[in-house]
This record gives C-alpha cells, structure tokens and sequence, in this order.
C-alpha cells in the first residue's frame, strides 16, 4: 500500500509468517476463534472475550481488531499480526508499545487456535515479534504474563529468556485470579529460531521511530 506500508510488513519464521490482517485474513481469523481457543472450563484472558454468544463472536473478532488499526498513532500503537501457517491464518500475536521512541519497552499477547497448541508454534510467533521488537525496531524490555495456573504460555516465556517481575491479583469472571508479570531484556532473549524482517523501513514511522 503506497499511502499505509504497515500492511506490507511481514515477520517470517521457519514455518510463520506475521502480517497485519486483510479482511479475508480477519474471516479466517474469526473461524479460528469460533472453533476454539482453549480449554472449555479454564479462561487463560484478562478479557474473557471468548465467552461471548456464537453468534456475536465472530463480528466481536473482527470488530475489535479493525478498531485496533483504526485507532493506531505512532505514539501509541498495537500491532496485532495474524499468524499464518501453511497458507491459513491459526492465530493472532500482539505487540504494543507507548511513547517507545523514549520508553523502548513493548508488551505482547497472543492466542492460537487449538488445533495448532503442542506444536512450539506459540514459541515461534512470540520469538518472531520479539526478534522484531529487538533487532528491528531497538526495544530494550518486552514484558508478558499470565495467569499461574497457565503452564503452557509460563513455559513458552522461559524458553524466551523471560524472568518473573512480580504478580498482580485480577478478578475474571468473578473469580480471584493470579497473573504472573514477566520481563526479558534484549540481552537475555533466547533466539530459537531465525526470524526475518520484511518492508520495516517504510513503517518506522509509524512505530515512532
């Protein structure tokens, strides 16, 4: 796109690439959502956003991440990519970031469709937007969490080279909840696989930079 070159970056991985989303990628993206993202019974989000009725989650998916990109300023911004996997969009990975041209902190969040957990494909996608973090865009800290009773997003985070940063008490859905913070800095990142940065230099601006 000559007038917005966001939406010609891409994030490439061994078996990934991160882009932001399409509409057509955001219908795929809302299918993988209707289907399943977790666990029936566990609630692995701040946001218990996959609660919603059938019939409004698809539209609540799409809707939340057009919002997302209408509402992006070069002084605040979240970048969530879809992520794609043999040609078909199985989940999203965030990035967000304020004042980073002076703070060089970023946080990051992500989901998977279930048909794709076990694989180290978490792993991958997280390591992708961290190396873009990182190398691309000169960030210093990447912070995350989840929830203790989350082991598989806590060991996704020590593979990175995340540390513990403390923890802080939510209330989700009624219930007293336990989010672990984490922390990895650009020294400390575990590099598991290599990631390749496409069209970023066109898009600086717009990270701030």
């Amino acid at each position: 796109m000559r007038h917005w070159p966001l939406f010609d970056l891409r994030l490439t991985t061994p078996r990934l690439e991160l882009r932001l989303p399409s509409l057509a990628d955001l219908d795929e993206l809302a299918a993988r959502a209707l289907e399943g993202v977790h666990e029936p019974g566990f609630m692995p989000f701040l946001q218990p956003w996959t609660e919603a009725p059938a019939d409004q989650l698809p539209r609540n998916t799409i809707q939340y991440h057009l919002g997302v990109l209408a509402a992006w300023q070069p002084e605040e911004w979240r970048a969530n990519f879809v992520v794609v996997h043999d040609g078909q969009v199985i989940g999203s990975q965030g990035i967000a970031a304020t004042d980073f041209a002076t703070s060089r902190e970023v946080s990051t969040g992500s989901w998977l469709g279930r048909a794709w957990h076990g694989k180290g494909l978490g792993t991958e996608m997280r390591a992708a937007v961290l190396s873009f973090a990182f190398d691309g865009l000169g960030a210093e800290t990447a912070t995350s969490s989840a929830f203790v009773d989350n082991p598989a997003s806590l060991a996704v985070s020590r593979k990175l080279g995340y540390q513990p940063d403390g923890i802080t008490t939510r209330v989700v859905q009624g219930r007293r909840r336990v989010d672990q913070r984490l922390r990895v800095n650009r020294h400390d990142f575990v590099r598991p696989v290599p990631v390749e940065l496409h069209g970023l230099d066109a898009c600086l601006p717009d990270f701030g930079l």
